[in-house]
């Protein structure tokens, strides 16, 4: 699998996800597996480049390469520039934002809005790409809503500008992220181009990764939500397609000392203050369906102590261990006694 110069590792990717795949999640998902992994999507108005918030969205020291910036916008200078601003920063892969679905987006005829207006789609693509010397690639949905699906067009557009590789989400803007994914669009589309053509959408298990692929044919799988609190879905589905074998449960010493090193590079990266409360999220999704997780996460989102907030997972996830050597999903009996 290529994006222009890069070969990558495998063919199970990252999505960007607003809040989630900050540098420290990108990072982790790499390590466990994640063959590619894109930024959370970046303003393009340049009021905002030098906020906070922007700043930290497009911050990739240190980060595993190929580094892919996501921008969002919808004026084609704009996006032009703000592609140029950050390969001059160093990224390696600009990513278009086509897709996202959010109202506060949209409003702003920004991400999958731009769906509706296909010639301003072909100008973002065409200044983009004619902007920078670097792999352009788009993620986008299969339309504005069911009843106006242009993926196929949209496709096209992205192939003559350009565009080195689409990612799509197999569901309109409308869906958001309800009902089933259409993998049978997906698969239209990947049958039309040439270029490389991601699925995403649903994408849960091993399994279901191993399915995707077959019935869209496409080059490569992005899982989005399945991968927050379990980022070694990663090594699970790479290794799966690659050998059709299980990989089994993580060790809990494995997660607690990979919590650890999560923890402990996002309050490097967001600051104490900051850190850990935007950790919680984080930690309510990794004890989600543990034994004594619901309790846990209740009782963590009043810590407001990076050191307070950190010890008590140590002794979460140390505790995990009367239940087993292995993670145990779903798992409610009693510890085993001593």
């Amino acid at each position: 699998m290529n994006i222009g110069p890069y070969s990558l590792r495998n063919n199970v990717f990252v999505a960007p996800m607003a809040g989630v795949t900050d540098r420290p999640f990108r990072q982790l998902c790499k390590q466990l597996g994640a063959g590619y992994a894109v930024s959370e999507m970046a303003a393009s108005d340049p009021r905002l480049w030098q906020s906070e918030k922007t700043s930290r969205r497009i911050n990739h020291d240190g980060e595993m390469e190929p580094k892919a910036v996501q921008i969002a916008g919808a004026d084609p200078a704009m996006l032009a520039d703000c592609a140029k601003y950050n390969v001059e920063r160093g990224a390696q892969i600009i990513d278009i934002n086509m897709g996202c679905p959010v109202k506060k987006v949209c409003n702003s005829w920004c991400g999958s809005a731009l769906l509706q207006d296909e010639e301003l789609v072909a100008r973002i693509l065409d200044a983009v790409v004619g902007a920078v010397d670097v792999p352009v690639t788009l993620k986008f949905r299969t339309g504005w809503d069911r009843a106006n699906k242009n993926a196929l067009k949209i496709a096209a557009l992205a192939e003559q500008s350009g565009i080195a590789m689409l990612t799509l989400h197999g569901r309109t803007r409308a869906d958001g992220y309800s009902g089933d994914a259409e993998y049978d669009t997906i698969a239209a589309v990947k049958a039309a181009v040439k270029i490389p053509v991601v699925a995403n959408g649903d994408i849960t298990s091993p399994e279901k990764a191993r399915e995707v692929l077959r019935l869209t044919s496409a080059d490569a799988v992005m899982v989005g939500r399945a991968a927050q609190g379990r980022p070694w879905i990663f090594r699970e589905i790479d290794h799966f397609l690659r050998t059709g074998d299980y990989l089994p449960a993580p060790l809990v010493t494995e997660v607690e000392q990979l919590m650890d090193e999560h923890l402990q590079a996002h309050y490097a990266f967001y600051g104490d203050y900051l850190g850990v409360r935007t950790a919680r999220k984080h930690i309510g999704w990794y004890v989600r369906d543990l034994p004594g997780g619901e309790d846990f996460r209740r009782g963590m989102n009043r810590i407001e102590d990076c050191a307070e907030q950190l010890n008590a997972v140590r002794n979460f996830f140390a505790g995990q261990a009367a239940y087993g050597e292995r993670l145990q999903y779903g798992f409610t009996e009693e510890p085993l006694a001593a």
